[in-house]
């Protein structure tokens, strides 16, 4: 049976997350570069208290200490993200990919082009599974490796070529990155991306649906479905032809529409 509680209110608390974090963001890294130093000062509070709160919720399986960690773990992602996208962790490479490169060297040039961003979310990762290691609530680490391997899989989609591999959300000073993207094509990959994380978000439902009534299982359980359901959505949009600025053009700035990158 449905809970209001315990399935729909996390599903709507996500949601809403989602989308206003991911329009902040977009709005935080598309301002004037000399922003960008007071920006990511905010971030790195934010990102630091978040440790903090996953840390003390950590302690608690209470409903209000599930919220709090997932919150924790989506402040902690937020830092990340927006120490990436303002271009102060990237990678030791910041320039266009080199057309003659095939295989495993271009392989490894985009990988360069990230590198510093990966290694500090895997450390991340391993930070708050150590942190979480016999805790009662591991929810802010489970959320936290969730999205790092969502957010892994879309890049190795990108890299190897998707339908639509247009972002009005990426900033100029990230442009040079559309250059490492794949072809425009449906890959088997792609699919099986989809299919993987689809499955994912079906085993969480299943314990969601399974979990006691308003209990914080449902409720760490019912988030965590909504979020790898927010995984398939996003892979979703590398196949089908849907703009960024449907959703979060009011966080973007005034613009011409970026021309597609054909790659065929």
């Amino acid at each position: 049976m449905v809970s209001w509680s315990g399935h729909i209110l996390p599903f709507i608390v996500t949601v809403a997350i989602w989308f206003v974090a991911t329009g902040l963001i977009a709005w935080a890294d598309n301002r004037e570069r000399a922003t960008f130093s007071t920006s990511l000062m905010v971030g790195s509070i934010a990102g630091i208290a978040g440790l903090v709160v996953i840390l003390v919720a950590s302690l608690s399986v209470e409903v209000w200490a599930v919220y709090l960690s997932f919150v924790g773990a989506l402040m902690v992602w937020g830092w990340h993200e927006l120490s990436f996208l303002t271009g102060a962790s990237a990678g030791p490479r910041r320039g266009l990919a080199d057309p003659d490169l095939t295989g495993l060297a271009r392989f490894r040039q985009a990988a360069a082009t990230v590198m510093h961003h990966e290694v500090a979310l895997a450390l991340t990762a391993l930070l708050l599974i150590s942190l979480a290691w016999n805790m009662p609530n591991q929810i802010g680490a489970t959320v936290f490796v969730l999205m790092f391997a969502m957010r892994l899989i879309s890049k190795i989609n990108l890299f190897v070529g998707v339908p639509n591999s247009t972002s009005e959300m990426l900033p100029e000073q990230l442009t040079y990155l559309k250059s490492y993207f794949g072809p425009n094509r449906m890959t088997g990959l792609l699919a099986l991306s989809i299919a993987a994380i689809a499955a994912v978000t079906w085993g969480f439902a299943t314990l969601a649906l399974a979990a006691p009534v308003g209990s914080a299982a449902m409720v760490g359980a019912s988030l965590l479905t909504t979020l790898s359901l927010l995984g398939v959505l996003e892979h979703l949009f590398l196949a089908l032809p849907f703009r960024d600025g449907m959703l979060w053009g009011w966080a973007l700035p005034k613009r011409g529409n970026p021309a597609p990158i054909n790659r065929n």
